[in-house]
């Protein structure tokens, strides 16, 4: 959907490095030129969530997250139209949601666990990315990332991967690979990765970057 902007989208299991790469990949374009949308922003209260057969919340299905509101928002960004969205705390109560705004921006990075199963966002992409790494390192990741932002224990956290996390990689990830143009392996890092797509989008996005003449 490359007319006002490149939308860019990014999927991959949970610690696979989503939220990394496309942190790293905005950094690395000029300022301003991109703006980020996380498909997390977007899940429903906790009390609209689905409970498992052992009645745990799954926030790992489709279900839980307001898809047609991403769509909605993709769309007034590509038209120009700012947009506003009330961060997600993964339910930690002590912490107090901010307002976020996006403004347009010639490119704009979508990532999250769904952005490709559900077709009328995966339909707005210019370009489609997976992210695999093994599922020793997304673990370590998720067990480290969940301890530290959102207060889980390590009990909890191997529960959801063997209830939650893997069924939803093999139904809701996997189906949707062999649909994307580029596969990033993040085992150790990927630094060539985000070299090889700031080029792509400068190009793609027709992004002119400063010059800087300090020392002419």
């Amino acid at each position: 959907m490359h007319r006002g902007a490149y939308l860019v989208g990014v999927a991959g299991g949970s610690g696979s490095g989503k939220t990394t790469l496309v942190r790293a990949l905005q950094q690395a374009l000029p300022e301003g030129m991109a703006c980020l949308i996380s498909q997390d922003d977007y899940y429903l209260p906790i009390e609209a969530q689905k409970l498992d057969a052992n009645g745990k919340v799954n926030f790992d299905l489709p279900d839980g997250v307001d898809m047609d509101a991403l769509a909605r928002d993709l769309r007034s960004l590509v038209a120009g139209d700012p947009i506003f969205r009330k961060e997600y705390t993964f339910n930690q109560t002590d912490k107090e949601p901010k307002l976020i705004e996006l403004r347009p921006s010639p490119v704009i990075l979508v990532e999250g666990l769904f952005v490709l199963h559900h077709e009328p966002v995966r339909e707005l992409f210019d370009l489609r990315i997976f992210i695999d790494a093994s599922e020793g390192a997304q673990l370590e990741r998720r067990l480290k990332r969940d301890a530290q932002e959102r207060g889980y224990g390590a009990e909890d956290v191997l529960y959801q991967w063997e209830h939650h996390v893997l069924p939803a990689y093999r139904n809701y990830l996997l189906p949707y690979r062999h649909l994307c143009d580029l596969h990033v392996v993040n085992e150790s890092g990927h630094a060539r990765a985000v070299t090889v797509l700031r080029d792509h989008l400068i190009q793609s996005a027709g992004i002119v970057e400063p010059i800087d003449l300090q020392g002419l």
